[in-house]
């Protein structure tokens, strides 16, 4: 693990977030209430930073190619109230109160959709 030690990544106190080879770390979004899954984005090292400094959710945005901050433009931004971080430091949970749908389509969650038997339909909640 480029020269770090494992044990210290797995077990240790030290956090040493994992970027892959274009700098991102997946982020899943959950709300502090319900637990439900409310969206998965990226963080560079950037994102990661302004989100420990002002405890709103930032990420990387890969299509524009730039820092963004949810609800920047709707005004749906995501509290953080904890980070959670896997055991190889290589994706993040991050435990948010939502100011408003998750979605950029206005649905609550990204995550409104369930696949059975090939098709798409709306989940009943």
């Amino acid at each position: 693990m480029d020269g770090i030690d494992k044990q210290a990544i797995e077990q240790g106190s030290e956090f040493i977030p994992k970027f892959d080879a274009q700098g991102l770390i997946c982020a899943v979004c959950t709300d502090a209430q319900s637990r439900e899954v409310l969206m998965v984005a990226w963080m560079d090292a950037e994102a990661l930073a302004r989100t420990l400094e002002t405890g709103l959710a930032h990420f990387h945005s890969r299509s524009r190619g730039r820092l963004w901050m949810k609800g920047e433009s709707s005004g749906h931004v995501l509290n953080v109230r904890e980070i959670r971080v896997d055991c190889d430091q290589d994706a993040l949970v991050l435990v948010v109160e939502p100011a408003g749908p998750a979605c950029h389509t206005g649905a609550r969650s990204c995550f409104y959709r369930v696949l059975a038997d090939g098709r798409l339909t709306r989940a009943s909640s």
